[in-house]
């Protein structure tokens, strides 16, 4: 690999990862776009270089999340399970549908999270003691508070988490941009932890569709070498960059993330990328 090319690729791995980081989103939505369109990989390719990169991303920033207690590693388990499942079921019903319509679907979704974010104010924690089995905690870097919470709605959001890791193989889309919001709007976790927890909950759903390309053969290592990198390395200038943020900030970029991503995916159902 020529080193421009090897230096343009960890920049790009650079940013993804900063905002993967600080949203938890994995970075596969500038991931896939970057590689297709600029560097002319073809889909398979460019989604297998993602999932390295949101491997990456994720390993430096849930690490630091997971060793301060800002990760719901509980929560993040379960949820992945159904996610998983989901996924697989996504991925054989995604061959019947039209694309366009799956995309369109995506997008709405999208767009009602972010509406919901930017009108709907946060709600306050439910009151919670240290016995409930349902209460967690975590310190906040920016106030240097401890805050108390209780994850409610346990059920409908286990299964609507299963909705989003169907909606995100069959796009292709990464499912931490629908399970922040579900986690914040329905199972009362507050923003910060839900980021944090999706940064732990992305790597293992990569590294599950990584290994499939793997085997395939489909991986271009030195691709995924030189986005791994440089997602690392950007997602631990998101972990510092994330301590300096407050959580009303964080919930409304993401929100403006949200309506970029439905931007894309539209234009992508539209033909034009």
């Amino acid at each position: 690999m020529e080193p421009v090319l090897m230096a343009e690729l960890i920049a790009v791995g650079a940013l993804s990862g900063t905002l993967g980081a600080l949203f938890g989103i994995g970075g596969g939505i500038i991931f896939v776009p970057v590689l297709t369109i600029i560097y002319g990989l073809s889909a398979s390719e460019a989604v297998a270089v993602s999932l390295v990169g949101i491997i990456a991303s994720s390993t430096g920033a849930a690490a630091f999340y997971v060793e301060k207690g800002a990760a719901n590693v509980r929560l993040g388990l379960l949820l992945e399970t159904t996610t998983t499942i989901g996924a697989m079921a996504g991925a054989l019903v995604a061959v019947y549908i039209e694309n366009w319509i799956l995309l369109a679907a995506f997008a709405a979704v999208e767009i009602y999270s972010a509406a919901s974010m930017l009108l709907v104010p946060e709600r306050a924690p439910a009151p919670t003691s240290e016995d409930d089995p349902l209460s967690f905690s975590y310190r906040d870097d920016k106030s240097g508070e401890v805050k108390r919470y209780r994850v409610g709605r346990l059920a409908p959001g286990t299964a609507l988490c299963a909705a989003a890791g169907a909606m995100s193989s069959m796009t292709g889309v990464g499912g931490g941009t629908v399970k922040i919001p579900l986690m914040n709007l329905m199972m009362g976790v507050p923003m910060r932890a839900a980021s944090n927890t999706s940064n732990y909950m992305i790597g293992i759903t990569a590294f599950s569709g990584a290994i499939i390309y793997l085997a395939s053969g489909s991986l271009l290592m030195e691709h995924a070498a030189a986005i791994a990198i440089g997602a690392f390395a950007g997602s631990i200038a998101g972990v510092h960059a994330s301590r300096r943020i407050d959580s009303s900030s964080v919930r409304r970029y993401f929100s403006v993330l949200l309506l970029f991503v439905a931007a894309v995916v539209l234009l992508e159902a539209g033909g034009y990328l």
